[in-house]
């Protein structure tokens, strides 16, 4: 059937935006049925005025009504008459039938995606009404000293290596990678000149072989560092002073010899640095707990029974 041709431009346009008038489907209405932004009526009373209708024994609050609204003008770009805001209602009452019949079909407890989205939009209220407005600077304080070693940034090197593959120690125009090594080290060690930058990279070209991930030519913290030469090269590193050359170092593939640019020491920053850094982690930290005490207390409240056999390790 055709629209009725006394429909306003505005009322085609919202039956035409299913985003909104849908309201983002049942999944979204479960979410909120979980909430509690749809709100269960003990008897059968007058409507509150905080009320935009009932549907069974659920309450569409007028705030969300309200809010729904805000997001439809602000989408349309023009005011809404009174057809529009009943057309809207409507569409929230459709959706609140199509919930409830959900419920009763049992999908919330047998669709992963739908319960997916019930847990998510739970745990993100649960943890969002941990508000910070009221933590004091002291309490902030006491947490930065408390977890300092979360705030403070690591030491950084800025290294260099050198790399002789064993995998070319096969090519017989060419000494081993040991041998290779050792005569680079031993240049690199008698270079009295201080252009230990310029003879490195003539040792490279000339003995070395190529990295497949070079370290970048700068700082890094250790961590980064064992991504890319791994752990036995960052220990010979990080017992070098700088400015001196390892000895040959055996690692997986053939041999490195490495050496410490630059150094800069662990830097703990002063409180007032880092105090937004502070005030998220702690209110992450307490959205955890808050977030875990909830849970626990369902646990309390709810029976759960285990099936210890489903441990078992099947043989």
């Amino acid at each position: 059937m055709s629209p009725s041709t006394s429909e306003t431009p505005d009322q085609n346009a919202v039956r035409g935006r299913p985003p909104w008038l849908l309201l983002v489907g049942a999944v979204v209405g479960l979410g909120l049925a979980a909430l509690g932004l749809l709100e269960t009526d003990s008897g059968r009373q007058a409507l509150s005025p905080d009320a935009a209708a009932r549907v069974g024994e659920r309450t569409i609050r007028r705030v969300d009504y309200e809010r729904i609204l805000e997001g439809v003008s602000r989408d349309l770009r023009n005011p809404l008459d009174e057809s529009i805001r009943r057309l809207i209602l409507d569409r929230m009452i459709d959706e609140e039938l199509l919930v409830q019949r959900a419920l009763e079909l049992g999908l919330a407890t047998i669709d992963r995606r739908v319960r997916g989205e019930l847990t998510a939009k739970l745990m993100d209220s649960i943890v969002g009404e941990v508000d910070l407005d009221g933590a004091s600077e002291r309490e902030l304080i006491q947490h930065f000293e408390e977890n300092i070693d979360f705030f403070v940034r690591p030491p950084r090197l800025h290294a260099q290596t050198i790399f002789f593959s064993s995998r070319s120690d096969g090519d017989r125009q060419r000494d081993s990678a040991a041998e290779r090594a050792s005569r680079a080290a031993e240049q690199l060690r008698n270079d009295v000149s201080g252009e230990n930058g310029e003879n490195a990279s003539e040792a490279e070209d000339r003995l070395g072989d190529p990295q497949i991930s070079p370290l970048p030519n700068g700082m890094l913290p250790p961590n980064k560092i064992r991504d890319y030469v791994g752990p036995t090269v960052l220990r010979a590193l990080e017992a070098l002073g700088v400015g001196e050359w390892s000895e040959p170092i055996e690692s997986r593939g053939g041999i490195y010899l490495a050496r410490v640019v630059e150094r800069e020491p662990r830097i703990v920053p002063d409180f007032e640095e880092v105090e937004d850094l502070v005030r998220q982690d702690l209110k992450r930290r307490r959205g955890d707990k808050a977030l875990r005490d909830y849970l626990d207390d369902l646990r309390i409240r709810t029976a759960v029974e285990i099936n210890e056999s489903v441990f078992s390790v099947s043989r």
